[in-house]
């Protein structure tokens, strides 16, 4: 039987035929421009006229203000002289330290000179009975009063190293203690 020509499918072109006239389509619009002789000789449009338009100023910013690294607050002023403790150490609680530590308990023990006082450290001369005089170095620590050095040169490696300097020259410098090496 023949085939019904009310019933004919619908033609089918192959897609490289499509494709083929889709790009004949497009073809001569596809970004063709004029040949450079004849670019010179199109028209140009007339200059605009420059527009002035006022520099626009950047925000305002805050002022920075420069941070510098911080560096450790300076140290308390040591006093240059050593003044009176006016009874803080008394001279009767030196010479309990020095009992404790020091001296025998059947000596007599009296302040010559102290105790005197600078920055938390106190310096002492006693009068020992049947003894040289005896120099001490004390210093408040912790809230107790604890002996540093003692003796007839109290010229120490802590002395020199931390005293302030009112207590190093009593220790060192005051012409009591004999001198290094003798």
């Amino acid at each position: 039987m023949p085939p019904d020509p009310a019933h004919r499918p619908p033609c089918r072109r192959p897609v490289t035929a499509r494709l083929a006239v889709v790009l004949l389509a497009v073809l001569p619009f596809a970004g063709c421009a004029a040949p450079p002789e004849r670019r010179a000789a199109l028209p140009v449009a007339p200059p605009t006229p420059a527009v002035t338009v006022p520099p626009t100023m950047p925000p305002t910013l805050p002022p920075l203000t420069p941070t510098l690294p911080s560096t450790p607050p300076p140290p308390a002023p040591t006093a240059a002289v050593a003044t009176d403790c006016a009874g803080r150490p008394t001279a009767n609680r030196v010479i309990g330290l020095l009992r404790s530590d020091v001296l025998p308990g059947n000596v007599s023990v009296r302040a010559v000179e102290g105790p005197l006082c600078a920055d938390g450290w106190q310096y002492t001369v006693l009068a020992v009975s049947g003894h040289e005089e005896l120099q001490a170095v004390s210093r408040e620590g912790q809230g107790a009063l604890r002996l540093v050095t003692a003796g007839t040169d109290v010229c120490s490696i802590e002395v020199k190293a931390v005293a302030p300097p009112a207590i190093r020259t009593l220790a060192c410098d005051a012409g009591t203690a004999l001198p290094p090496g003798a």
